[in-house]
């Protein structure tokens, strides 16, 4: 193949990532003719040089590492573009299993990080404390990926890509680069400016500009001195527009249109796109339908937002889902609705936010400021600082991750929306035999009939979920100690125990703590979230709308609070799930849809789910 038609299958291949990640088109021949031929010259530019403390002492930012330029650089040359090889790829979660299992590599880190303790252990630890300083990021999109594989991948550049150091006004830019012919990632090192022979090399670590400037600075935490670590960390609730940034607007129910509505039906068709229901929906009141037309009832598995068009053309049909439901089914702003339900001052004593049934979390895409000063001040009071941060929109664990480190939950922005919430240190454990004390959780099912006026009922049924290991506040990264969705894991064990046993286990471990109290907290609490979650207008608020039905599943966990000497047990709302999987529930209780269909439907009262307002 010729140069130009080398040229031509390269940017057909590579040019939307070349165009996303801002390489200039000057540097993309040279770039393909380096990639092509395997020319990797930064030496001919630069060189690394190790700096000399030894008349000054070396301040905690200062770096080990520099790169100079050995030659003039011009950034109009197109030569100028060079590939940097990665030391390392892994998973956040992997850290220390590979530095066990991969040959040279805890020593080569060693090495590039200057860490000099000889026990292989505390090398371990040192590496896995210092590696947010080096550590890079990027995800592979694509709708045809799994969410598994759009997890973000972090690398660390050879020796002389991590030595080039941190400039707000930088001479180089340094971005991740996959060549999709060998599925090989690199980085590409550019210059942006005019470089005298001579001169350091700098980037730029933290690219984006942010409305509030505390947010770069606070992610820059690594490798400069910040100021604010006593600011207030108080939260403010954002404006309409933030409740609508990401999505796609929905449209509100024609009232007037619905004033009049009658269903009468007998028996209800039922147009599902979820083959549980279709396989469990029994009951002589229902039917299954396979033509949405003629359906009574659509239950829909994706979002549905013309709530306008259906109030008018369709005004006696049913939809399994309510305008703007998602204020309570995505993380970031169910920690909004959440806070609404108390004036959100913190308890000195033991340094919470309220409300108590909600772990305090920050929004790490806009608060990241704010959870720096509360971490600091807590870490001041000596106090438990283990942090999950969680994506927006993802379940199942995936890009999840628990660090007391700063240095990581100030590198984690930059691998998309995450909010930060309290790690619960002191959960209420369950003992398993031949296993020990495990964590565990419990889902609830919730029914949404109607806002304004709101009825919300529950599922008595719960279901349980369990750690598989007994729980230490300690080794992170073992996922079967710290985390309880099983069953979506493979080569794990999945332990089940249905409600009424459970109930029987608990009275037996924990006599002095009736499990009809702990259930009254949680319907509480329900009932406190779903008054905030439809208090204001939408987008705000979930909207009225005759027509809708929905289903919730709501996980939690119980941990331990300890108010002066009395000690008790305080139920925490991690999430709630939309669509959520009930296949278990449908196998464990037969009737789960013909209760569920009854109580939203046909506005009937059935002995398995209870009205909490």
């Amino acid at each position: 193949m010729d140069g130009i038609s080398l040229y031509n299958a390269f940017i057909a291949l590579h040019k939307p990532q070349l165009m996303l990640s801002g390489v200039p088109e000057q540097f993309w021949y040279t770039l393909c003719k380096k990639l092509n031929n395997q020319i990797f010259d930064s030496g001919l530019s630069f060189q690394l040089v190790q700096i000399d403390y030894e008349d000054v002492e070396k301040k905690p930012y200062d770096p080990l590492w520099s790169v100079i330029a050995i030659r003039e650089i011009d950034q109009a040359d197109s030569s100028h573009i060079y590939l940097i090889d990665h030391a390392w790829t892994f998973k956040a979660n992997n850290i220390k299993r590979s530095l066990q299992n991969v040959p040279g590599l805890l020593q080569r880190m060693c090495n590039l990080m200057g860490i000099t303790c000889n026990l292989v252990d505390e090398q371990i630890d040192e590496v896995s404390k210092q590696i947010w300083k080096y550590a890079n990021t990027y995800s592979v999109a694509g709708i045809e990926l799994s969410a598994e594989d759009r997890v973000p991948v972090w690398y660390i550049m050879d020796e002389l890509g991590s030595g080039i150091t941190h400039s707000d006004d930088p001479n180089f830019r340094a971005v991740p680069f996959i060549h999709i012919p060998e599925q090989i990632t690199y980085t590409l090192l550019f210059p942006t400016k005019f470089t005298e022979e001579g001169e350091t090399i700098t980037r730029d670590f933290v690219e984006a500009q942010y409305q509030n400037p505390l947010q770069r600075e606070a992610m820059l935490i690594p490798w400069k001195c910040y100021e604010h670590f006593n600011e207030l960390f108080e939260q403010e609730e954002p404006n309409k527009k933030y409740f609508l940034e990401g999505h796609i607007v929905e449209s509100l129910p024609d009232l007037d249109k619905l004033s009049s509505r009658n269903v009468t039906n007998n028996p209800l068709k039922v147009f599902s796109e979820y083959d549980i229901i279709n396989e469990h929906l029994s009951s002589p009141d229902f039917e299954i339908v396979d033509n949405e037309a003629e359906a009574d009832i659509l239950w829909y598995l994706g979002h549905f937002k013309e709530y306008e068009q259906l109030s008018i053309n369709s005004p006696n049909k049913f939809i399994n889902q309510f305008p703007f439901e998602y204020v309570i089914t995505i993380k970031d702003l169910l920690a909004i609705i959440a806070r609404r339900c108390t004036s959100n001052k913190t308890n000195d004593k033991i340094f919470e936010t309220s409300p108590i049934w909600f772990p305090t979390t920050f929004n790490m895409k806009t608060e990241l400021p704010n959870l720096v000063a509360y971490y600091m001040q807590r870490k001041k009071l000596q106090f438990d600082n283990h942090w999950i941060c969680k994506p927006y929109n993802l379940a199942r664990g995936l890009d999840t991750y628990i660090t007391d480190n700063l240095d990581f939950l100030c590198r984690l922005p930059l691998t998309g929306p995450k909010i930060a919430q309290k790690y619960i240190e002191n959960p209420v454990l369950f003992q398993r035999p031949n296993i020990g004390a495990v964590k565990f959780d419990v889902r609830y099912v919730i029914l949404l009939k109607s806002v304004n006026p709101t009825e919300v009922y529950i599922y008595n049924n719960f279901f349980l979920r369990f750690s598989n290991k007994a729980f230490e506040l300690k080794d992170f990264e073992d996922y079967e100690r710290h985390f309880t969705v099983m069953n979506y894991t493979e080569g794990v064990s999945l332990f089940r125990l249905l409600c009424e046993d459970f109930k029987t286990a608990w009275s037996e471990q924990y006599p002095s703590y009736d499990w009809t109290n702990i259930e009254k907290l949680i319907q509480d609490m329900f009932r406190e979230l779903f008054i905030a979650a439809t208090s204001k207008q939408p987008p705000l608020a979930i909207a009225k709308s005759p027509q809708s039905r929905a289903l919730y599943a709501a996980d939690i966990m119980l941990s331990w609070h300890q108010n002066g000497d009395q000690k008790s047990i305080q139920p925490k709302l991690l999430e709630v799930n939309w669509m959520p999987d009930c296949k278990r529930a449908a196998e464990y209780y037969p009737d789960f849809y013909n209760d569920v269909f009854s109580v939203l439907f046909l506005d009937k009262d059935v002995d398995s789910c209870t009205k909490i307002m």
